[in-house]
C-alpha cells in the first residue's frame, strides 16, 4: 500500500504542486492580495480555445498575451486588423510566432505537446472569435490562478487548467485550417503541395483531419528524418559523400526485398541510395557490398529516368524496373525492384529520384545562386520526407495530380510552369535576416522579406548546408505563410487546381463516351461525321451531272466566284458562320442540359466475330501501306530514271507546270483545275475522260518500282 502511494504521488507530483499554489492563490485573494494580477488575461475577442492558443503562445515567446496584441496592434497594417478577420489573424500572428521559435528546436516534432499545440492552432483557426457559433466548449479559466513555476510548468500549456482546453477528440480540422497553419512549419508541410497532403491524410475521413492521424503523420515525419541522419552518419565513408549531400533513402537491405541492376544480360543484387545528389549502387559480394557506382543527378547529362520492363538475361517481361540513362554510361542501367503483386516499389523510387533530378533542372533553368539552390534542394528534400512519412504510417502511393512531390507535382499540374515560374521569382532575392526585427507573422509595408524556410529547417535538425555554416543560433528567417495574406505561390496553385478540377471532370465525360468494339467505334465515327458526308455526298451528287440543271447552275456560281476573286472569302465564310452557330447555341442554351448523341449501334458479335473484324481491318490497313509504298517506289523510278521515256515525259511535264505557275495568274489555274475535274462526268466528255483515266492507269502500270532489299539482323549478335 505504500508503494502503491508513492508511485502515486512521484506521478502527479506536478499535479499536486498545482493545486498547492492555487489555494495559495485563493487564500490571498481572500486576504486582499494581489497575486491574481499575474495570472493570465484573457483577450475578449477571442474564443476560448483561441484564448489557450495564445495563452500556450505567450509562455513559448515569454511575453504576456496582452503583449503580443500589442505587437500585433503595432506592426501590422490596417488591412490585416478588420473588425471581421481581426480575431483570426491575432491568432495566426501568436501562432506563427511560436511555432518559428519552436522550430528552432532539433526534437521538437517528438513532442506530443507540440503535436497537440499546432493541432489546437488548427482547431482555433476555424472558430477564432467569441462570435463564433458552433464553438467548442472549453472550461473557463479561473482568474485566481496563478503560473506554475517555470521549470516544472509545460511548455505548451501555461497552467492545469489550460490543460483542460485539450479539445474533444471527437473534432476534427478542416482544409482551410491545415493550409493556413500547417504550411508555417515547413517540415509538416509545403504550399505548393500541402492540399494534396491533406487529401492523403483525411481520405477515409470525409476531408476532415483527426488528430489521431495527424499525430501519427508527424510521428512517422520525425522517425524518418532522424532515420536519414542515422544513415548518413553510417553511410558517408562507404559512398563518399560530398559535404553537403543527404541520404534520402535506402532499399535493398532486406534480403527478401533486393533491388536488382541490370546493364546489358548482367544482372546483379545490391543496395541502392539516394541522395540529394545522385543515385549509388553498392553491388553485393561475398558477405560484402562492394564500392558503390555513382549515377549523377545534378549536372546536365541528359539524364532520363522512366519506368522500364526488364527480366532475366534481358528479356522484357517484368514493369518492375526504373530505367537511368544519360551521357556519362555507355548503356542505360536498370534498377529492378521484384515484389509479387505490384509494382508500389518501383513507383515510389521513380517518384522519388524525378523529384532530385527535377530540382536540379529546376536550378539550371533559372539560373539559381549557392542560396537559392540550397532552398530547392531543401524543399525538394522536405518532400521527400513527408512522401515517406506517409507511405510508411498509412501505406499511400500518390496517383495522377495527388503526388506529394513539389516538382513533379510542377510537371502533371495544368499552369505547374506558371507555378515553378512564381517559385523562381520567390527565391529571386533570398537573404538571410539576423536579428530580431522581423519574424513570422510580421509584414513590413514597405519592403518584402524573401528568406529561406526549408534551408533552414534543415539546418535547425542537424543537416548542416555549406552555405548555411555561417548562420548564428539567433537568425530569423520567415516562412511562405504571411499573417492576412495570400502569398502568389497560393494563388499559383489555386488557379492551377482550378484548372485541375476542370480537367478532370473533363476526362471523366471522356471516359463515360467510350465504347468498345471497332465496329462500335465506326459506327461513332460515322454520325458524327454525318454533316461532312453529307456535304462531300451532294458535291458528288452535283459533279455526277445527274441533275443538268443544278449541275450547271452550281458551275457558273462558282466560276463567277473564282473569277471576281471571292473564293478567297470563301473559308473566312465558313469560320464566321460556325462561330455565330456556336454563339448562338450558347445563348438560346443557357441553364439547359444537353441531349445525348443518340448512335444506332450494330449487332452484337461475339469475340471470334470480332477478332476476325480486327484482322479485316488490319489486312485492309496493310494493304494502304503496301499501295502508298509502291506509289512511293515509282516515284524513286522516275527520279532515278530507270524508265528513261517516262521520266523525259514527266520533267517536261514539270517545266510545263512550272512555266504555268510562273506566268498565269492563280485565279486562272484554280478556274481550270475546277472546271477539268468537275465537267468530267458531262454527257460530252464522259467517254473521252474515261478513256483519258485508262491511259493514265496503263502508263503508271508501266513504271517499275525501285528495289528494295531487307537486311535481317544478324541473329547471333548479343549485347554486351
Amino acid at each position: 500500500m505504500e508503494g502503491m502511494w508513492e508511485n502515486i504521488l512521484r506521478n502527479h507530483h506536478k499535479s499536486l504542486k498545482t493545486l498547492f499554489h492555487r489555494n495559495k492563490a485563493s487564500s490571498s485573494d481572500a486576504d486582499g492580495g494581489d497575486d491574481s494580477a499575474n495570472s493570465p488575461k484573457s483577450i475578449p475577442q477571442l474564443s476560448p480555445l483561441a484564448n489557450s492558443v495564445v495563452s500556450r503562445c505567450s509562455k513559448i515567446l515569454g511575453v504576456s498575451a496582452q503583449e503580443l496584441q500589442h505587437a500585433f496592434d503595432s506592426e501590422l497594417p490596417l488591412g490585416v486588423k478588420e473588425l471581421l478577420t481581426y480575431a483570426r489573424h491575432l491568432l495566426e500572428f501568436c501562432s506563427y510566432k511560436a511555432l518559428h521559435k519552436l522550430s528552432r528546436n532539433s526534437d521538437y516534432l517528438a513532442d506530443k505537446e507540440f503535436r497537440r499545440l499546432t493541432y489546437d492552432m488548427m482547431l482555433a483557426w476555424e472558430a477564432p472569435s467569441v462570435n463564433t457559433p458552433n464553438q467548442p466548449e472549453t472550461p473557463k479559466s479561473n482568474k485566481d490562478e496563478t503560473n506554475v513555476d517555470e521549470d516544472d510548468a509545460s511548455l505548451f500549456y501555461s497552467s492545469s487548467t489550460n490543460m483542460a482546453l485539450q479539445v474533444d477528440d471527437k473534432k476534427t480540422v478542416g482544409i482551410e485550417a491545415f493550409l493556413r497553419i500547417a504550411p508555417v512549419c515547413v517540415p509538416i508541410a509545403d504550399v505548393i503541395t500541402a492540399r494534396n497532403l491533406f487529401d492523403a491524410l483525411t481520405s477515409a475521413s470525409a476531408q476532415r483531419l483527426h488528430f489521431l492521424v495527424y499525430d501519427k503523420y508527424v510521428r512517422y515525419l520525425d522517425k524518418v528524418i532522424k532515420n536519414s541522419k542515422s544513415v548518413l552518419a553510417s553511410s558517408v565513408g562507404n559512398l563518399q559523400l560530398a559535404e553537403e549531400e543527404i541520404i534520402l533513402d535506402v532499399d535493398g537491405t532486406i534480403p527478401t526485398q533486393p533491388v536488382l541492376q541490370h546493364i546489358g544480360i548482367a544482372a546483379w543484387p545490391g543496395r541502392l541510395t539516394l541522395t540529394n545528389y545522385a543515385l549509388y549502387f553498392e553491388s553485393l559480394g561475398v558477405g560484402i557490398y562492394e564500392k558503390a557506382v555513382r549515377y549523377d543527378l545534378a549536372t546536365d547529362t541528359k539524364q532520363v529516368i522512366k519506368p522500364d520492363l526488364t527480366g532475366p538475361l534481358g528479356a522484357r517481361l517484368f514493369d518492375k524496373a526504373v530505367m537511368y540513362k544519360s551521357t556519362s554510361i555507355a548503356e542505360p542501367v536498370y534498377f529492378e525492384f521484384p515484389e509479387f503483386k505490384a509494382n508500389l516499389r518501383r513507383d515510389y523510387w521513380l517518384d522519388i529520384s524525378l523529384e532530385i533530378l527535377r530540382a536540379h533542372r529546376f536550378i539550371r533553368k533559372y539560373y539559381l545562386k549557392e542560396a537559392q539552390k540550397s532552398e530547392v534542394l531543401a524543399r525538394a528534400i522536405m518532400g521527400v520526407f513527408r512522401y515517406r512519412a506517409v507511405r510508411e504510417a498509412f501505406r499511400f502511393y500518390s496517383s495522377h495530380y495527388k503526388t506529394l512531390l513539389t516538382f513533379n507535382l510542377a510537371e502533371t499540374l495544368p499552369r505547374g510552369d506558371i507555378i515553378l515560374e512564381t517559385l523562381s521569382n520567390s527565391l529571386t532575392n533570398l537573404t538571410v535576416v539576423s536579428g530580431k526585427r522581423d519574424a513570422p507573422g510580421t509584414v513590413d509595408s514597405k519592403r518584402q522579406m524573401a528568406l529561406s524556410p526549408a534551408a533552414m529547417a534543415l539546418y535547425w535538425f542537424g543537416f548542416k548546408p555549406k552555405v548555411l555554416f555561417e548562420f548564428s543560433e539567433e537568425t530569423i528567417v520567415v516562412s511562405d505563410i504571411r499573417v492576412g495574406e495570400i502569398n502568389p505561390l497560393e494563388l499559383a496553385v489555386k488557379q492551377s487546381l482550378l484548372d485541375t478540377g476542370k480537367a478532370e471532370a473533363a476526362q471523366a465525360t471522356v471516359n463515360q463516351v467510350k465504347v468498345e468494339g471497332i465496329d462500335t467505334n465506326i459506327a461513332v465515327m460515322k454520325e458524327l461525321l454525318f454533316p461532312v458526308i453529307e456535304s462531300a455526298n451532294r458535291l458528288q451528287l452535283l459533279a455526277s451531272w445527274k441533275d443538268f440543271y443544278r449541275s450547271t447552275v452550281f458551275l457558273l456560281l462558282t466560276c463567277y466566284m473564282i473569277l471576281r476573286g471571292w473564293i478567297q472569302y470563301l473559308m473566312p465564310s465558313i469560320f464566321v458562320f460556325i462561330a455565330i452557330s456556336m454563339l448562338l447555341r450558347r445563348h438560346f442554351r443557357r441553364g439547359r442540359s444537353f441531349d445525348a448523341f443518340i448512335v444506332t449501334a450494330p449487332p452484337n458479335r461475339n469475340a471470334v466475330e470480332q477478332l476476325l473484324t480486327l484482322q479485316e481491318a488490319i489486312s485492309q490497313f496493310e494493304s494502304l501501306i503496301q499501295a502508298a509504298n509502291i506509289i512511293l517506289l515509282k516515284l524513286r523510278a522516275l527520279l532515278l530514271a530507270i524508265l528513261p521515256q517516262a521520266t523525259e515525259k514527266v520533267a517536261l511535264l514539270l517545266v510545263f507546270i512550272a512555266a504555268v505557275f510562273a506566268f498565269v495568274p492563280p485565279k486562272y489555274i484554280l478556274l481550270f483545275v475546277f472546271i477539268e475535274y468537275y465537267t468530267r462526268e458531262m454527257p460530252c466528255r464522259k467517254e473521252s475522260s474515261a478513256r483519258w483515266r485508262r491511259r493514265m492507269k496503263e502508263w503508271w502500270v508501266r513504271i517499275p518500282a525501285a528495289p528494295v532489299q531487307l537486311i535481317k539482323p544478324d541473329d547471333c549478335k548479343k549485347r554486351k
